[in-house]
């Protein structure tokens, strides 16, 4: 999603030559003790919390194109069959990625059915390389072979369609997708509240693949957001469980960005609940913070624009890119929104959930 004001947020990658350098320039004495703390302390070098270390980051695809293409407005992430990363803008690019360097190596434009531009938002690859992608005009997820042919459309809730459709606001709809373990179940996260519900529940859709290889509307859960932020990502986890995003923006302040694991396991169907007001017969979505984006280390990083911590961006999307003993390796992306207060930034997390 475009932010311009408050709003309610498998390969290892290792990026050799276009890294911002992992430490201030005067990273001596003094880095080697903090860092020595930090591990004699049971947590990692570059700890943002006990449960998430940040290795590195790279601006290496900041303000350049590919093939005429900006590279840039990055909202989703994921890694392809063949262990290349996958990124998709929010302007209907989809973009595909070295692992090692980043380098774009190909670039595909998605259109809906009239052949206009999605507000893409969300992506998932399905077990036969399909690209599921949302578009939070309607909202829609729709179905794309890798050339970028599209193949069909997944129904959506009357109620989760943009007013007057439905009880959706424009923009703030389906802005994460990920297939859940075992790949029968796609899940797709909402970014705010539907009206007539509670501002700080959102709804999460699921769909369960069918015997034809089709999908079918599923169970739905409610998610509670911290005040002022909504869910820019969700994704699996390889036990079930969920690394789910939440992110604002206050104008001179700048963005906020939380990671949390949420286990949507135990929590109640509410696709018949018309509104969501914290009543309490439904179980919502659990969810346990990992980390806040704002104490990792900046490492070197420089911000356009005032931030908590100057390694802060508009960070959008997320994925599981693999895994490091019993940590995750988790990638995060910012959304430059094309503008050049603004940086597209890619973030190599490790995670233990």
């Amino acid at each position: 999603m475009r932010l311009t004001t408050v709003i309610a947020a498998a390969a290892a990658l290792v990026v050799a030559g276009s890294l911002t350098a992992a430490g201030p320039a005067a990273a001596g004495t003094d880095a080697a003790a903090t860092s020595h703390l930090r591990q004699s302390a049971g947590r990692p070098a570059h700890a943002c919390s006990p449960s998430v270390s940040l290795d590195r980051f790279s601006d290496a695809l900041d303000k350049t194109t590919y093939q005429g293409t900006y590279v840039g407005n990055l909202s989703a992430l994921a890694v392809d069959r063949d262990g290349s990363l996958l990124a998709l803008d929010d302007r209907s690019s989809l973009f595909s990625l070295d692992a090692r360097t980043l380098r774009p190596q190909r670039v595909v434009r998605l259109a809906d059915e009239q052949g206009a531009e999605l507000d893409s938002e969300g992506l998932a690859v399905d077990r036969d390389g399909t690209r599921l992608i949302t578009s939070e005009t309607e909202p829609s997820v729709r179905r794309y072979t890798p050339d970028g042919k599209l193949l069909d459309r997944l129904p959506v809730p009357d109620a989760l369609r943009v007013a007057p459709a439905g009880r959706a606001t424009a923009n703030q709809t389906f802005e994460g997708l990920t297939l859940l373990l075992g790949g029968h179940t796609l899940l797709a996260s909402m970014e705010n509240a539907l009206s007539g519900d509670s501002p700080d529940l959102v709804r999460f859709q699921t769909w369960t693949r069918t015997a034809g290889g089709h999908w079918r509307l599923g169970a739905q859960y409610a998610y509670r957001v911290d005040a002022g932020l909504g869910v820019p990502e969700v994704q699996a986890t390889p036990d079930g469980r969920l690394l789910v995003l939440e992110r604002g923006f206050t104008e001179g302040v700048g963005n906020t960005v939380r990671l949390y694991l949420a286990d949507p396991r135990h929590a109640s169907d509410t696709r018949h609940v018309e509104n969501l007001t914290g009543q309490p017969g439904v179980r919502l979505i659990r969810k346990t913070l990992l980390a806040d984006i704002a104490d990792c280390p900046s490492l070197g990083a420089t911000a356009k624009q005032p931030q908590p911590n100057p390694l802060l961006d508009n960070i959008e999307g997320m994925a599981v890119t693999g895994r490091d003993g019993n940590r995750l390796k988790v990638l995060l992306v910012s959304d430059d929104n094309q503008n050049d207060a603004q940086t597209t930034r890619f973030y190599h997390l490790r995670v233990r959930v």
